[in-house]
């Protein structure tokens, strides 16, 4: 089937602001009041617990974030503790799965070539690691970014493994929220505030960390869209400003 969506660059938002905004976009697409939407967004330095996340993998006292400016949420995603920054490209689709593609695992997987397709385009061989949930997301080899040797728990796999894109997903009705965390410039001593999605023994990293070219969030926000259209044999379109005031205004009233 022909698929569409409407994609709004939102800037910098706080993480609460964005999480309202996705959840009257939910139910507005599941009413069908909208058509597939896709927020493109930065957040203010903020962490998240998913469903899965133990208060442990937290290292600091709530009352330190707090101090520091970090907010704390709690939210109905999958999933365990991340971290979420400027220098971030945070990707929330709002899209409706019916009638083909009704499989969360192949989503999942969906969002990770999205982010593997981004990543070549800065020059990395990116990939998904398979068999373990706490391992999801999207993975480069620190020491030879641009040849993945595979997965890191195999002989000859990836001897530094990192993870450059974090996923965790909601969806209600087959209508998604939630999505990705993608890391173009994210000041990484964030990821040192927590265990990142319970995961001890790997790292996180970014384009810049990896000495990749670091453009603004905003153009990988733009790249972004064609590695969509590729994965979800779909057709996006870019709103401009005005155009993402007024819908998103009027579907969340």
């Amino acid at each position: 089937m022909s698929r569409r969506f409407v994609a709004h660059w939102l800037g910098r938002v706080r993480y609460a602001q964005a999480h309202l905004l996705q959840e009257r976009l939910l139910e507005a697409r599941i009413r069908g009041a909208i058509g597939d939407t896709l927020l493109l967004l930065e957040h203010e330095p903020v962490i998240t617990f998913g469903r899965g996340a133990k208060e442990s993998n937290l290292l600091v006292s709530r009352e330190t974030l707090a101090s520091s400016g970090v907010d704390l949420h709690e939210t109905g995603r999958g999933g365990d503790v991340t971290y979420h920054g400027p220098g971030q490209l945070v990707a929330y689709p709002i899209f409706d799965l019916r009638p083909d593609r009704c499989d969360v695992r192949r989503y999942v997987r969906d969002l990770a070539r999205v982010m593997i397709a981004l990543s070549r385009r800065y020059g990395l061989d990116a990939s998904f690691v398979e068999g373990d949930s706490k391992l999801v997301g999207v993975w480069v080899d620190e020491g030879s970014p641009s040849l993945w040797q595979g997965d890191p728990r195999s002989e000859g796999g990836a001897r530094q493994p990192a993870k450059i894109g974090a996923i965790g997903v909601r969806i209600s009705r087959w209508v998604t929220m939630h999505g990705f965390a993608y890391n173009v410039s994210t000041n990484l001593a964030g990821f040192r505030l927590i265990v990142p999605c319970g995961i001890t023994r790997y790292g996180a990293t970014s384009l810049a960390a990896l000495g990749r070219p670091v453009p603004a969030v905003e153009t990988i926000a733009r790249d972004s869209l064609a590695c969509f259209e590729e994965v979800f044999e779909c057709t996006a379109t870019l709103a401009d400003p005005g155009e993402t005031a007024v819908s998103l205004g009027r579907a969340s009233s």
